[in-house]
């Protein structure tokens, strides 16, 4: 029987479900109703979990659900921006990731479940901080690839550092969002990501990644 290891403990194949159908049922309740408003009780009725199922998969309660979700929640944003993130090799891939970017943000507004989520555990928290971590790693890997595809393709200059670009186009994409969740106003992710592409692609004196 297939077996995984997660929180310390292995369980099968049929465990691994059980417990991702409750995290699931729990993102959708809490992206429905705030992290605030969600107890236990509300997400055992949802998922149709018994108290002892549930303490069995979470056994430190609600701190440990919330922690789940929230590591589905940050998978969540990287699986939003495929196929388009793992394949960022040409300049109308970028676009493309761009566009996707932008409407996801558009779509969920102001209220991030992510940041609520790592607000209620505490960004203090070594195990939220490790969820968050990832997270940018993961993106940055990504966006890092995308940039030395470019370069690799002749696309942009040479001397171009991948690290260094990708770090700010990422810096571009959190800060509008942060600003998002401030105003309400998707203007500032729009002209923070255009501008850091468009600084990308700048040396060569190539029209802007809008096609300005």
């Amino acid at each position: 029987m297939d077996r995984v290891l997660t929180y310390n403990r292995v369980l099968t194949s049929k465990g691994t479900a059980t417990m991702q159908r409750i995290v699931e049922g729990a993102a959708v309740l809490i992206r429905d109703r705030g992290v605030a408003n969600v107890s236990l009780d509300d997400i055992r009725d949802a998922t149709s979990t018994s108290k002892s199922q549930l303490f069995h998969y979470f056994p430190d309660g609600k701190s440990d659900l919330l922690l789940a979700v929230a590591r589905h929640e940050a998978e969540q944003i990287l699986a939003d921006q495929q196929p388009m993130l793992g394949d960022l090799t040409t300049w109308p891939k970028w676009q493309a990731w761009r566009q996707r970017v932008i409407e996801r943000y558009a779509a969920q507004g102001r209220y991030c479940p992510l940041s609520a989520l790592t607000s209620q555990l505490g960004l203090a928290n070594p195990a939220t901080e490790t969820i968050i971590t990832d997270l940018y790693d993961r993106w940055l890997g990504h966006l890092t690839a995308g940039v030395k595809a470019l370069i690799d393709a002749g696309d942009i200059d040479q001397n171009t550092d991948p690290g260094q670009a990708a770090s700010a186009i990422l810096a571009a994409v959190t800060g509008g969002a942060t600003m998002l969740q401030a105003t309400g106003r998707i203007s500032y992710l729009e002209a923070s990501l255009t501008e850091a592409l468009n600084g990308l692609r700048a040396p060569r004196g190539q029209a802007d990644i809008l096609g300005r």
